[in-house]
């Protein structure tokens, strides 16, 4: 069994109590009164010290509670921490599990959208579906543009040769043909070129190539009686036409000089609005001669109303006139009652003023 320290600290003083009187006994009066002294001593010592360790084990208590209340709040104030830590990583992570959704399907569109550049790479190295794209992209415009009677496409020609479209205008200026042409190959070689002399290779094979394809157009669609004196040149591509137009001045004379204008998307659709304003203006003066008649019409019309308007006038002039008539009959009808109404009847000897016109009885 474990004995209390302050237990074991009475009890030694005891023990020393009784040494010390045992040892006053065997001594002397005056020996026992020093021991008595010294016992006292011991005793008041051994108190002192029990007290002592009372007051040290309070303290301990009261230390001990003390810890115990901060470690309480220490631990309390450590769960509440880690609480609010959780929840603010769980929101943490909720916004990060949203962003990445987003990279997700942003990686996705861009998934899809490099299989379609390799597609579209893949269908404009081939060179028949090339000019199958550049047909398709000036068939759209032309159909956005203009009414179904004022082009055709697919056209084949009194020489054989079949245009991609065909513009109906009235002469002049005729017909007009657009074929569509793009010289991709040379244009990639043009861009990728990295050294001086690769530049100026591939700059003299892309300005041959669009030259070629002016030289055929000018041969094969401007023909005279049955197409206008021009024809139009179809890039299917912004860059081409840009760098045609900023780098190769001379191609593009050239193309003035066989009368042959080469037009971007962009510029073709501004022309296709020109041409509908132009379809616009002939319509309306084949049109001309029917507004006229429908203008004569017209004044007829008018003339007509306006002899019915006097008719109708001179009807009311009557109709106030006879009105006017029946209001002085009227009038004359009224002034007579009141005459009538006003007159005094005297003896049967006097005589009677008659009304005027009236005869007196005899």
């Amino acid at each position: 069994m474990q004995v209390d320290p302050q237990t074991l600290m009475i009890l030694g003083a005891v023990g020393v109590a009784v040494i010390v009187a045992l040892i006053a006994l065997m001594t002397g009066s005056k020996a026992r009164t020093e021991q008595a002294i010294r016992l006292q001593q011991l005793t008041d010592a051994a108190q002192s010290l029990a007290n002592t360790q009372n007051a040290m084990a309070g303290r301990m208590e009261q230390s001990q509670a003390d810890t115990n209340q901060r470690l309480e709040g220490l631990q309390k104030r450590l769960g509440d921490s880690l609480h609010d830590q959780t929840e603010r990583t769980g929101q943490t992570l909720k916004v990060l599990h949203e962003r990445l959704a987003v990279i997700d399907s942003a990686q996705k569109n861009i998934t899809d959208l490099s299989q379609q550049m390799v597609s579209l790479q893949d269908i404009l190295s081939n060179k028949q579906a090339r000019g199958a794209f550049g047909e398709i992209q000036l068939n759209d415009l032309v159909t956005a543009a203009l009414p179904k009677s004022a082009y055709s496409f697919q056209v084949t020609l009194s020489n054989g040769k079949r245009a991609d479209c065909m513009l109906d205008l009235p002469n002049p200026p005729g017909p007009i043909v657009i074929d569509s042409k793009f010289p991709l190959e040379s244009y990639e070689q043009l861009r990728n070129a990295e050294t001086d002399a690769e530049k100026l290779q591939a700059a003299r094979a892309f300005g041959t190539s669009v030259k070629k394809h002016i030289h055929d157009i000018a041969a094969r669609y401007i023909i005279p009686g049955e197409t206008a004196e021009s024809a139009l040149m179809f890039l299917p591509s912004e860059a081409v036409y840009a760098e045609l137009h900023a780098n190769f001045r001379n191609v593009v004379e050239e193309g003035f000089k066989n009368r042959v204008w080469i037009v971007s998307p962009t510029t073709l659709m501004a022309t296709l609005n020109t041409v509908r304003a132009i379809l616009r203006d002939v319509h309306m003066r084949e049109q001309a001669h029917v507004i006229q008649a429908e203008i004569g019409k017209l004044l007829e019309d008018l003339g007509r109303l306006d002899q019915r308007v006097d008719k109708l006038q001179t009807h009311f002039d009557q109709a106030n006139h006879d009105i006017k008539q029946i209001r002085i009959s009227s009038d004359k009808i009224t002034n007579r009652g009141n005459k009538i109404d006003a007159l005094q009847l005297g003896d049967v000897d006097e005589p009677v003023e008659l009304l005027p016109g009236t005869k007196a009885a005899e």
